[in-house]
């Protein structure tokens, strides 16, 4: 360590999604003091469905919530595809339509974000209804930086994440404009809660429309549904805080469609967890300057296409601790070495994030046609275990991009027992 590089030990992290409290966790654990600032006044619980796969599970096995994660999970039986007038025209079982494997977990990132957020609320420091205004990192400062939240408190720490999500406010003030590093993939996705009208039970049932996919599901131990709808588009202008532009957005974009989406679209104006943004990549040439380092969508989103946002920020977070630990806090150290290890796997999530938007919004009805034909007889098919298959090891290829190395309570290597590098 350089004798001008302070030992980092205060660390303040920008958002308490799923990102910022693993991170959180695993600092508090090397001996780190970790605070979260949200802007949201409380927990966030809501969002959709999520998969922890590949080295996602072993991380959480580290952690040790992945019983936890298992209690709450959704337990989805599988899926169908409907007509304009409901009307069946296939169903495919929960391990070919999520291409899951037997040791994958789905849950709901509400309840993954409760389980860190109780995991660590005892030992970090949590600032809710607050964000940072400014950041004060001086090159030639080698104590800290020196932050000015919302509220007007200003406060000193070794370092700073921005665990804070595709339209990260520390990336604006660290690195520059979003416009600089958002690349849209020409769609968008909305979803919110709604009464279960379908009676669904731990069951996901799609229509498809020519750019335009809507799903309703209901997972384990819910009396509610959520509602999912994707469109292409070219990017709008969007304002992620105003919910009134995005639901008028979604409503003249299905107003005229059949099926139950009108009813769906009701729903939509009434829903209190409405959430409307657009599927981008989030590309940089580095996610550190300075003392200010980049973790989860943030640095890296690979929109909910690639299925591995969740995965990647639980990943991300053990890799930038354990590295921190390793490195004795030398940031300098410990972000290139995290940076190096991630971005590999990274790249590879979000380029399989390009393709699988394209699959979800079939652009014309004869590609949608065919599509329900291959729904509707993959299952009596004497192939079928090979097509699932197939599906699966693309999906477990990409959970498993990023290996994870061993590291004891000092964050050093722990020879004696065995890397993960599935």
């Amino acid at each position: 360590m350089s004798a001008t590089t302070k030992t980092a030990k205060t660390v303040l992290i920008s958002g308490a999604s799923i990102a910022g409290p693993a991170l959180a966790l695993w600092l508090h654990r090397y001996g780190f003091t970790p605070t979260v600032v949200e802007r949201a006044p409380e927990l966030r619980t809501g969002g959709y469905k999520v998969d922890i796969r590949g080295t996602a599970i072993e991380v959480c096995r580290r952690m040790g919530i992945l019983d936890e994660i298992r209690a709450k999970s959704t337990d989805m039986r599988g899926g169908s595809y409907v007509d304009t007038a409901g009307r069946t025209i296939g169903e495919l079982p929960a391990d070919i339509f999520g291409g899951r494997v037997e040791e994958d977990d789905e849950i709901m990132r509400g309840e993954l974000a409760r389980i860190l957020y109780d995991r660590t609320r005892e030992d970090v420091e949590y600032l809710f209804d607050d964000s940072i205004a400014d950041i004060a990192d001086d090159p030639a400062d080698a104590e800290g930086v020196t932050v000015t939240f919302e509220s007007g408190t200003v406060r000193r720490f070794d370092l700073v994440v921005g665990a804070d999500g595709l339209h990260s406010n520390t990336r604006k003030l660290a690195f520059g404009p979003e416009e600089r590093f958002k690349r849209h993939l020409g769609a968008y996705i909305s979803i919110f809660t709604a009464p279960n009208h379908l009676g669904l039970d731990r069951w996901e049932t799609y229509h498809a429309l020519p750019g335009k996919l809507v799903c309703v599901y209901s997972s384990a131990g819910e009396t509610d549904a959520k509602n999912l709808f994707i469109f292409s588009s070219p990017e709008l202008p969007h304002d992620p805080r105003d919910v009134t532009a995005q639901k008028r957005a979604l409503t003249d974009r299905f107003t005229g469609d059949g099926w139950e989406i009108p009813r769906l679209l009701g729903h939509a104006a009434r829903a209190e967890d409405f959430y409307l943004d657009s599927m981008s990549l989030v590309e940089m040439d580095r996610w550190s300057t300075g003392r200010v380092v980049l973790l989860g969508d943030a640095a890296h989103c690979s929109s909910p296409a690639s299925g591995q946002g969740t995965g990647l920020a639980l990943i991300g977070a053990y890799v930038l601790a354990g590295e921190l630990a390793r490195a004795g806090g030398d940031h300098t150290v410990a972000f290139a070495r995290y940076e190096q290890r991630m971005r590999p796997g990274v790249e590879q999530n979000q380029k399989m994030a390009e393709g699988f938007v394209k699959e979800m919004t079939v652009g014309s009805k004869w590609k949608i046609a065919l599509r329900m034909f291959m729904v509707r007889t993959l299952p009596k098919t004497p192939w079928k275990n090979l097509i699932a298959k197939k599906i699966r090891d693309g999906i477990q290829a990409a959970a498993n991009a990023v290996p994870i190395e061993n590291y004891d309570t000092t964050g050093t290597p722990a020879a004696t027992r065995p890397t993960v590098t599935a």
